[in-house]
């Protein structure tokens, strides 16, 4: 049975200097465009590690929009809820300093409002057969809603990521429904009001507990970037797990692998310290790459026992 996405397609469009970026200045370097968007790097991810996801999204009608499709199938993506449609699909504009860390961006918002009736019309096929369900919070809220009643229909476990905090935080309502929920430390402190960026992994781990039981936010996994990431959950459950060392070519997508190892694990039964294990090993792989997606694993590489099937 498939892990169902519910996300975006984007084409991002990257920047990367010879030497040292000047913010104000002309820089030399390299332009290189890949297939992008959390959904779609999320579906993908679940795909290199040899699993079958299925992805409902939308990309557009042109050359660009099928070359997005060949590649999913290639990496065994159920692409049959993939809608085509006129600026189906985003645009990511970012430039990269010499570290690899992003310097600044610009992105177009694709159109998705089609998912919703799509879903309204085949949800039960759609869902009734999921592992679990991983959803972008920040879509149409037309499309949150319907996915959270197949959702709740058919018994599956949500997990949610973001890519605009500041549209989620318009779909805060669904927070409790959901059964984890994956950003990094500047997203939460959007969603919480606050500035965590001082504290330090252990005292957030605490801090964050506090917050998701307020909330009731069922649990919520935090990353820090290079210092790894911290979690919490309402059964009593916090605490950080540190970074894997590695060099940094460039960051895309980190964030999306992570998620959908940590989507991966929770769905076949790790806890949540081992499945945010899975997740930081597949972003650590993303971010020694040029690419926005991990490369390929065995399940039994990440400690999943699953055959995999062709």
């Amino acid at each position: 049975m498939p892990i169902v996405v519910i996300g975006t397609v984007f084409v991002d469009i990257k920047g990367f200097p010879d030497d040292l970026y000047s913010p104000t200045g002309r820089n030399a370097g390299r332009v290189e465009t890949v297939h992008g968007g959390v959904g779609r790097n999320v579906a993908e991810d679940i795909a290199n590690v040899e699993l079958r996801p299925r992805l409902v999204s939308v990309v557009d009608d042109t050359a660009s929009g099928a070359e997005v499709l060949r590649k999913l199938r290639k990496h065994k993506v159920d692409t049959d809820y993939v809608l085509t449609r006129p600026d189906g699909m985003g645009i990511w504009l970012a430039v990269f300093d010499n570290t690899g860390d992003l310097a600044g961006s610009i992105s177009k918002r694709p159109r998705t409002d089609a998912l919703a009736e799509l879903i309204d019309a085949k949800g039960d096929e759609i869902f009734r057969d999921a592992d679990s369900i991983v959803v972008e919070i920040d879509m149409d809220k037309e499309i949150i809603k319907s996915v959270f009643r197949f959702a709740e229909k058919y018994g599956k476990k949500v997990y949610a990521v973001v890519s605009n905090m500041s549209i989620a935080l318009q779909r805060r309502d669904f927070f409790q429904s959901i059964d984890c929920f994956v950003c990094n430390v500047q997203e939460a402190g959007i969603l919480f009001v606050d500035d965590f960026s001082g504290l330090e992994p252990e005292a957030l781990a605490e801090e964050l507990y506090g917050r998701i039981v307020k909330a009731r936010i069922p649990s919520m996994v935090v990353t820090l970037g290079s210092r790894g990431a911290v979690y919490a959950s309402m059964d009593g459950g916090r605490g950080y797990h540190p970074p894997e060392s590695v060099t940094v070519r460039d960051t895309t997508g980190a964030g999306d692998a992570f998620c959908a190892g940590v989507a991966i694990g929770l769905t076949h039964g790790k806890t949540l310290p081992e499945a945010i294990g899975i997740g930081t090993h597949l972003a650590a792989s993303v971010i020694t790459i040029s690419e926005s997606t991990c490369p390929r694993f065995r399940p039994k590489e990440l400690g999943l026992d699953i055959e995999v099937t062709d």
